[in-house]
Order: structure tokens, then sequence, then C-alpha cells
């Protein structure tokens, strides 16, 4: 019995040690936790203990302990019991984390949307897919290449599909997922965030090169970043991407409830143009200069699913707002694989939809320059191979990329599509060894 009471006590201090030392990150922890449970449950229709096991089993998110609600569809967290954060759903704008202002928010505004039903297989419909074969494609290669992505568990690919000459050649799911489940694609959303503006351009309604609309910049040298440095993460204003500390990111995304205020109130630290800053603090400030483009809550809740989303039929794709109702652009757009395979695919055919223009012709040419001080690996809110990171792979090829390996890849000279979502980071050399292989198959 003492020695139960010497353990029981050794915990206890090991716990209040933790809570006194720790205490701020356990809010990241739970917060974390509680939101992304709350998402997968109710956005992705997951089971919470496979979330559990699989999504939250990392270094500290494991620490805490996570319920679901059906009831009001929300998920709460701690960690040993301290530090209680809760996330809630609201249909149409997703899961957002609740704080001491939650009640003074109204969620009765969701975005309007029109689901089309027809008979057309993928990517213009969502009836089916083609069953024609290639003549060009060797899909026993291309088997291979499925095979050596999923071989280990450890590399945790979930989902992995790939289009040629607009028709899915390949396409492979991990247990518990299939072509209905939505995955989250954290950062591939800032490239769903910066269409937004190449439509805006397209329809004469903003120019790149136009100053940030900014009151609080007007009166030092902020002013003279423009929406150009910012699609660039040129606009030398701090910020700290870190999201293993309590940092601009995490304090963000886990503690705000306007998301895009946070890079806004930074000061700078180089002129603007001047060095390259990945900030997903710049996207969501960009979500809020987007906002402000509109008359009405409404116009801005509607825009992206009426010109894009629910335009090229991705069913499936919801973009979750923060607590004031902006659109989190940096990190909180899910789809379905091959509703992310579409968004590859309008960027493959240019900005063209099945005869649909969405955004100009010149949009491609300005999101692929590579972007000043960025090494050759950064356009306007998409990742690039200008400088041969993916050494066997050609250099205009580029890409959405999110946290976990989240990746859609465009690879104009083969004419494909390539997404691969899971849940660890891989390496360049994983991913160069990975579609060179899915290459090898084209011939």
């Amino acid at each position: 019995m003492r020695k139960i009471k010497w353990i029981l006590g050794i915990a206890l201090v090991s716990v209040l040690l933790l809570g006194y030392f720790n205490y701020p990150k356990l809010n990241l922890i739970s917060g974390y936790a509680s939101k992304n449970m709350a998402s997968n449950v109710f956005i992705a229709h997951r089971d919470a203990v496979d979330v559990i096991l699989n999504d939250h089993e990392m270094t500290l998110i494991n620490l805490a302990d996570s319920e679901v609600s059906e009831a009001d569809k929300s998920a709460t967290a701690k960690v040993y019991g301290l530090m209680k954060r809760k996330a809630v759903y609201k249909e149409g704008l997703g899961a957002v984390l609740t704080n001491n202002e939650f009640l003074k928010h109204s969620f009765d505004l969701v975005p309007k949307r029109t689901i089309r039903a027809d008979s057309l297989p993928f990517p213009y419909g969502n009836n089916g897919i083609a069953d024609t074969l290639l003549d060009n494609v060797d899909y026993a290669k291309l088997e291979v290449a499925f095979s050596n992505a999923f071989k280990d568990p450890q590399e945790k690919t979930r989902t992995l599909l790939v289009v040629h000459q607009n028709q899915i050649i390949g396409e492979r799911y991990l247990r518990g997922f299939s072509k209905d489940t939505p995955i989250l694609g954290w950062s591939m959303t800032k490239s769903v965030l910066a269409t937004l503006y190449g439509i805006l351009e397209y329809q004469g309604k903003i120019k790149m090169d136009a100053t940030a609309p900014i009151a609080e910049w007007q009166n030092d040298n902020r002013n003279k970043i423009t929406i150009n440095h910012l699609l660039r993460m040129q606009s030398g204003l701090a910020w700290d991407e870190d999201y293993f500390k309590i940092s601009d990111v995490t304090q963000m995304l886990f503690l705000a409830s306007d998301m895009t205020v946070a890079q806004k109130k930074n000061n700078e630290v180089a002129a603007p143009g001047e060095i390259w800053n990945y900030s997903s603090g710049t996207t969501n400030l960009l979500s809020g200069i987007l906002r402000n483009q509109f008359n009405s809550h409404q116009e801005y809740l509607d825009f992206p699913y009426t010109q894009l989303i629910d335009k090229i039929g991705m069913n499936s794709m919801i973009l979750e707002t923060d607590l004031v109702g902006n659109y989190v652009g940096s990190s909180y757009a899910w789809a379905t694989t091959r509703d992310w395979a579409k968004f590859g695919l309008l960027y493959l055919n240019n900005g063209d939809w099945n005869g649909q223009r969405i955004f100009s012709e010149t949009w491609v040419e300005y999101i692929t320059k590579p972007t000043h001080d960025s090494n050759g690996t950064y356009g306007a809110h998409f990742w690039l191979n200008a400088e041969g990171k993916y050494p066997d792979i050609p250099r205009n090829i580029y890409s959405l990329n999110g946290f976990q390996g989240q990746r859609v890849f465009i690879i104009p000279s083969k004419d494909l599509v390539v997404v691969r979502t899971g849940l660890k980071e891989q390496t360049d050399e994983q991913f160069n060894t990975l579609l060179k292989e899915i290459m090898q198959s084209i011939r």
C-alpha cells in the first residue's frame, strides 16, 4: 500500500510540474486535439477512437484526452485534467474552438451552395470514373508505384490518386478511407485562397500590384506592401511559423477569435520584397482583405463556392471559418481525394473547366514564377521545383503542400495530377521517387 501511495504521489507531483511549466502550452495541446477531433468526426465522419489512436498519436498531442458529444456536435479535450478546450461544429462552417467570446457570435449565416447532380463521370461530374484503359499507360509499372507508396505502414500514406488526360488511371485508399472521405489539406488551403484572388483579378476587381488596403499600415513603411508581396510571402513583416512551441502561428490557430489580425499587427523586419518568410498569418490576412471586397458577410461566404468550389464540382470541399466568420485560408480546407484532384486539374488545364474559364490564362504563369529568396521553391502560394529539389522530375512542376505530407502535384509535361495524403511528412527524396515511378508508367 505504501508503495502504491508513493507511486501515486510521484505521478501527482509530475502532473503538477508539467502543468506549472507548460500551462500555456497545454492550452494549445487541448485546443489542437478538440478542434481536430470535432472536424474529423463531423466533417470527415471518422470514428473518434481511430482519430485518437492515429491522428493524435503525435508528440504532445498524445497527452490529450478527447471526448465527442453527438448531442451538441462538439469535442472537448484536456491534458491530465487541465486546460479543457471545446470545439463546436456548425453545419456549412466547420468546427470552431470556443472561448469566452463564443456566445457573442452568431453562426446563422452559412455559405449558399449549389450541388449539381449529373450523369457525367469524373472530373466534370461525380457519376463514377471512366473505365477505359489508356494505350500510353503501363499499368503494371503504375501498380508498382502504388505498392511502394503503401508498403511501409510507418510512412502513413492514406490515399493516392493519379490523373492522366483527365482520367483517373490509379487510385488507392488505406483501410478506413475511401473516395468519399474528406481529407484536411492543411496548408494546401493556401493555394485555394490564392485562387480566389486569381478569380477576382480575372473579373477585373483587384490587381496584384495594388497596395494592401490595411488602414493600420498607411502611416508607416508597411504602406508599401502590395497584394503581390502577400501572395509571395514577401511582406517583410515578422512572423514565427513554429508549430512546436507558443509562436505566432499556434497562438493564431488555437487562441485567436479573429485569425486575420495576427500578421496585421506585426512590425516589419525588412522592406517589402526583400526577404521571403513563410507565414500562415499572411494567408489569413489575405482572407480578411478578401472579406472586405464584398458588401456583406453573406457575399464573402458565398464567393469561394459560387465562383470556384461548386463551379468545378468539388462538392465535398468545405472551408472552415474562425470564430468571427473569416475563412481560415491558411489551414482548414477539407475535400475528398478526388475533389483535391479536380483542383489540380483546373490548374493543369490552365483555368479552363470544361469550356468555362475560371481564371485568366496568365494566372498559372504568375503563381509559378519563383519568388526572390525562396531558393526556387515558392511562387505565389504554390510550391515549385524551379531549382530541382526533385532532381528526377521536370523543373516546371508545381504543387499544393500541406502539413503531414498532403500534396497535389501538377505535372504539365506529362499531363498528370498526383494527389497524396497521409499522416507523416515525406522527404523530398521520397516524393521524388514516388513521382519518378509514376511518370515512368507514362509512355
